[in-house]
């Protein structure tokens, strides 16, 4: 559905990571990430969240909940710290092998 109804530069380059949803199921956080990483996500977030009201109207046609979640999307950071904490590994055991131990 983003892909085929936002507009944007940015619409073919969304992956949704995860959904957390309320226990009353009045709202739901939906995370996503960026082929091109952080650098647009601010207007991702904001043509995503503009959009909310959209996609919820057009996930109502298409489930049968008594209530679709208000939805509220937010930038997934944990790829990219992931990305960011195994090239601190890979640099670690790189030097370990350079400089072996005594």
């Amino acid at each position: 559905m983003i892909p085929r109804e936002l507009e944007g530069p940015f619409a073919h380059k969304i992956t949704l990571t995860d959904v957390v949803v309320s226990r009353d199921f009045s709202s739901a956080q939906v995370y996503f990430s960026l082929l091109t990483g952080s650098q647009e996500a601010r207007q991702a977030g904001t043509a995503l969240n503009r959009s909310a009201g959209h996609f919820r109207h057009r996930l109502a046609e298409r489930l049968t909940l008594r209530s679709v979640p208000r939805l509220r999307f937010e930038f997934d950071e944990s790829l990219e710290r992931g990305d960011r904490t195994d090239a601190l590994i890979a640099r670690a055991i790189s030097e370990d092998k350079q400089h072996p131990h005594d």
